[in-house]
């Protein structure tokens, strides 16, 4: 029983960094031109330790829901991706930013 939970946890972690190494690659193609490609910002605002913050820019609360919605619909000069990302680049993307 202890094995197998090794074992989920482990695949647990490596799709985790698998998704987290996915959301580089959707952030070095769609995002880092405004944001920087060390996420210092540059036209848009620095994404460094977007997760560990009280709000988003736009005052919303920081959560996936709220980070996934600015993706989404844009606002303040950041162009709408909903039609542009599918969902899993959208996770992927996510999951990248919670490691930063």
């Amino acid at each position: 029983m202890v094995g197998m939970m090794l074992v989920c946890t482990g695949l647990y972690a490596q799709n985790k960094n698998d998704a987290a190494a996915q959301g580089k690659e959707v952030f070095t193609e769609y995002c880092h031109a405004c944001h920087g490609q060390e996420l210092g910002g540059a036209i848009g605002p620095s994404l460094k330790d977007l997760f560990k913050r009280g709000k988003l820019k736009n005052g919303m609360p920081m959560t996936e829901a709220s980070v996934r919605a600015q993706i989404d619909e844009g606002g303040n000069g950041m162009p709408a991706h909903k039609d542009i990302l599918s969902g899993s680049e959208k996770n992927a993307l996510i999951a990248s930013l919670r490691t930063l």
